[in-house]
């Protein structure tokens, strides 16, 4: 509840509280009386109706489950503010016809008069959830740019992530096709050895056949 509120609140009743045992007490006052007692409850009136329009507002500050309690009781309050003017404006009417007539015109305007109060409260609620709605489609949307720049940043990573793979695999392909060329030149130089090998082997047999020869051909002669 709003402090405020509350004060405006006990002050408006303790206005309406004496304006309404005035009112009853001047059945007993003569006309003149009567009409000068309901001139000075009709500055009380104006106090109390400035009361109201600072409940008012006062109200329609505060958060929507309380705005809607308070509005309620603003409305009772409005329904006394106006039964006690046409108590005071009955004070000041000599002719009991003419008050009955202004009586049904002020029931009029009474009904009229909370008709646009219902309108225009009916009105501010229907503002609010506008309000509310268009916030929350806000937040949805924040929410979903928060989500597509999270989205497009993963993107980004991953494109990263694929080029650094892709690169990596580039290498380890050159690599593999450097081991191949390095077993292909040790294959070949593997084959020359032991080619060599063979050859080398084939001149020093020739060698010591040729000197077993030679040897014995000397010998023998």
């Amino acid at each position: 509840m709003s402090e405020v509120f509350d004060g405006y609140e006990r002050q408006y009743c303790e206005l309406s509280a004496g304006i309404s045992r005035k009112c009853n007490s001047a059945s007993s006052l003569d006309q003149e009386q009567r009409v000068k007692q309901a001139s000075e409850l009709k500055v009380t009136l104006d106090e109390a109706d400035g009361l109201i329009r600072k409940m008012d507002l006062e109200a329609r500050a505060l958060q929507p489950s309380v705005k809607a309690m308070l509005l309620a009781k603003l409305r009772e309050y409005k329904s006394d503010l106006t039964n006690l003017k046409r108590e005071v404006k009955r004070l000041s009417t000599p002719n009991s016809n003419q008050a009955s007539r202004e009586e049904l015109l002020e029931a009029g305007l009474k009904d009229a008069h909370l008709a646009s109060a219902n309108q225009r409260e009916r009105l501010a609620f229907s503002t609010d959830r506008l309000n509310e709605s268009s916030d929350r489609i806000k937040e949805s949307r924040r929410t979903i740019l928060e989500t597509e720049e999270l989205g497009v940043s993963i993107l980004q990573d991953l494109h990263q992530q694929r080029q650094t793979l892709l690169h990596s695999h580039n290498k380890l392909h050159g690599i593999d096709d450097a081991i191949d060329k390095s077993k292909k030149v040790l294959t070949t130089m593997s084959r020359r050895i032991t080619r060599n090998k063979w050859i080398t082997g084939s001149v020093i047999g020739a060698l010591v056949l040729a000197i077993i020869i030679i040897v014995y051909w000397k010998l023998s002669h």
